[in-house]
């Protein structure tokens, strides 16, 4: 795959397993970054108050049941199309509809990220984002909800988006280990080393 082809790279993953941090990682070797949640942003600051981290989600349920659940996916494939970047990593995956909406992109890949629940709770109580409000028990319901627990079909389904993976990275280790396991997965798709 040479420099001049498109290459999509879509994340999925509960909060805290490191989708962030691959990002980063992408935009290093070149990546534009968009994220489904810049859409659910967007709606989010016409509100006049400080928004949760439910807030966020509720938003975004509520543009999935107004337009479809492909609505936050096809806004960002949009927004691509009309860019002359051909290099993208795809962030905030949490749909399964989103995924086949964005596979409507040509050499479009989607990595799932996993990390044990112990690991995802001791990030978020270090990183102590706004949104990452409340206690263990409060954190434990979040994310059974991104998994798609209790949750309609308009609503999050990370547990589904997982199974629909190209690839799946075990995000337990260190950065490095990240950094190693994304440049593998490029490699395997034909991206010489992300350049």
């Amino acid at each position: 795959m040479g420099n001049n082809k498109e290459l999509y790279i879509g994340l999925t993953g509960i909060m805290a397993t490191g989708k962030g941090e691959s990002a980063k990682i992408l935009k290093k070797l070149g990546f534009n970054y968009i994220s489904l949640s810049d859409i659910v942003r967007t709606e989010a600051a016409k509100m006049e108050k400080q928004v949760t981290r439910e807030d966020m989600q509720d938003i975004g349920n509520m543009l999935r049941e107004k337009g479809g659940e492909g609505i936050l996916a096809k806004k960002v494939r949009e927004k691509i199309s009309e860019s002359m970047q051909k290099k993208w990593v795809i962030d905030g995956i949490r749909n399964p509809t989103e995924v086949i909406e964005l596979k409507r992109l040509n050499s479009f890949f989607l990595i799932g990220l996993t990390t044990p629940l112990y690991t995802i709770i001791n990030r978020i109580k270090k990183r102590k984002r706004d949104t990452d409000t409340g206690d263990e028990i409060e954190t434990k319901k979040r994310i059974e909800r991104e998994k798609g627990i209790g949750e309609s079909e308009h609503g999050q389904q990370v547990e589904k988006c997982l199974l629909m993976a190209d690839f799946t990275i075990k995000n337990n280790k260190t950065i490095k280990d990240l950094e190693s396991n994304i440049l593998r997965i490029l490699n395997k798709i034909g991206e010489k080393n992300g350049k």
